[in-house]
């Protein structure tokens, strides 16, 4: 069998090839994974909180502004005698956070020259805190906030995201104020309705006093045609207390001043009228109120 002819020692060219090659490819691999995983976008949806309240657009901004401007970043703290960290500011924008493209309004507030402040991961240096609210209207009645809150270090620039701690009070402080916006409406609807139900009741009065005057200078003249008239009028206008007495009210709530007490069976006249209280005048003069559960007809 013939011999193979011998390749012999490979030449210092082809060994530097072979490094080159092997060099090319560590390189086209280590491009690839830079690749494959890109820098963060702080606009993830991954991190911060996000909600849906039950409120309209204006009331959730309204309540936002209040917190925006309450100087006070809301979860963290730097020192553990003093657990509120003051020193906030409103701002119009912040480049810790990338300019947010999408839809709804944008609010930032920031607290610079914070050291390790809490519920912000491994923070161990000086930095600013920034806050990110995003406001979306859903529906007339239903608005959804995003809270993103991170600190980022003065010296080596690190970003430490929250632990969810500050989105979390944030949002909780947003959603009291947004339901104290609300309650407050209602009881101004409230209010309104009951000035409108006694402005009707003393308008009913007026018309029924009214009538009953021309009626009764019409009427015969006869005494006791006269009498039965003037005794009509009279169990329409005025009642008695029932025992064992009453309190003469203030206002017409429970909970209102006490003007006097009343004994039983004591005459009042009835100058206002509402579902379910009485506006009277004394027989001394005195006025207030008593719920008509309190009076009787007169006998």
């Amino acid at each position: 069998m013939p011999r193979l002819p011998s390749l012999g020692r490979p030449s210092t060219f082809a060994i530097l090839a072979i490094a080159w090659t092997v060099l090319l490819l560590m390189l086209f691999q280590l491009g690839t994974a830079a690749w494959a995983y890109p820098a963060k976008d702080r606009n993830l949806p991954s991190a911060g909180l996000a909600i849906e309240i039950p409120a309209s657009l204006d009331d959730v901004l309204q309540a936002l502004q209040e917190v925006l401007h309450d100087q006070i970043i809301h979860g963290t703290y730097m020192f553990e005698k003093q657990q509120t960290l003051t020193g906030a500011a409103a701002v119009d924008s912040t480049p810790l956070f990338e300019p947010w493209r999408e839809e709804g309004k944008v609010f930032y507030k920031i607290r610079t020259q914070a050291i390790a402040p809490r519920h912000f991961r491994d923070s161990a240096d000086r930095g600013t805190i920034a806050v990110r609210y995003i406001v979306t209207s859903v529906s007339a009645e239903r608005t959804r906030l995003r809270i993103d809150a991170l600190f980022v270090e003065d010296s080596h620039h690190g970003e430490h995201p929250s632990d969810g701690t500050v989105e979390s009070s944030e949002s909780k402080l947003i959603q009291e104020r947004v339901q104290a916006i609300q309650n407050a409406r209602q009881e101004a609807a409230e209010d309104q309705r009951r000035r409108e139900s006694i402005d009707l009741a003393n308008q009913t009065i007026m018309r029924q006093r009214e009538d009953e005057t021309a009626r009764t200078a019409a009427a015969e003249s006869s005494e006791k045609d006269l009498e039965q008239r003037v005794n009509a009028l009279r169990h329409q206008i005025e009642m008695r207390i029932k025992a064992p007495g009453a309190s003469l009210k203030s206002a017409p709530f429970r909970s209102a001043a006490d003007v006097a007490a009343l004994t039983a069976y004591a005459d009042v006249l009835i100058v206002i009228v509402t579902p379910r209280w009485y506006g009277v005048e004394t027989t001394d003069g005195r006025r207030g109120w008593l719920s008509q559960d309190q009076l009787e007809p007169l006998p």
